[in-house]
């Protein structure tokens, strides 16, 4: 996988962490449970061995593009294929002490054909 545009990512965080979430929905830096903690996931330094976690369709034949809900930090990176559409939203709530976790959510619509 190439890498992607520094403008393709997103980011969200808990005031401990942040990650960056690309536009394709990976997540491909993550330092947990600290900022200057190391890095779980660093694809966006080194594509092949840094890791991400993403979940995405096996398609490349796809548009992408995401956005924040208005007046939040939950960023939903949006797929669209010709028959259907994904919407995760990601976001790590902000809490006072750890444990810190990313909340992630796929909303799924099928397209159906207009008949005329």
């Amino acid at each position: 996988m190439a890498y992607q545009p520094l403008e393709n990512y997103g980011i969200i965080g808990d005031l401990h962490s942040v990650a960056l979430v690309g536009m394709d929905g990976s997540i491909d830096w993550l330092c947990l449970p600290h900022f200057d903690s190391p890095s779980v996931f660093s694809a966006i330094l080194d594509d092949e061995k840094g890791g991400r976690f993403k979940i995405a369709p096996v398609s490349e034949s796809v548009t992408r593009k995401q956005h924040y809900w208005p007046d939040t930090n939950v960023l939903v990176p949006i797929t669209c294929e010709k028959a259907a559409s994904v919407e995760p939203s990601s976001f790590s709530p902000c809490t006072t002490a750890p444990p810190i976790y990313i909340d992630h959510e796929d909303e799924c619509h099928q397209h159906e054909k207009a008949t005329s």
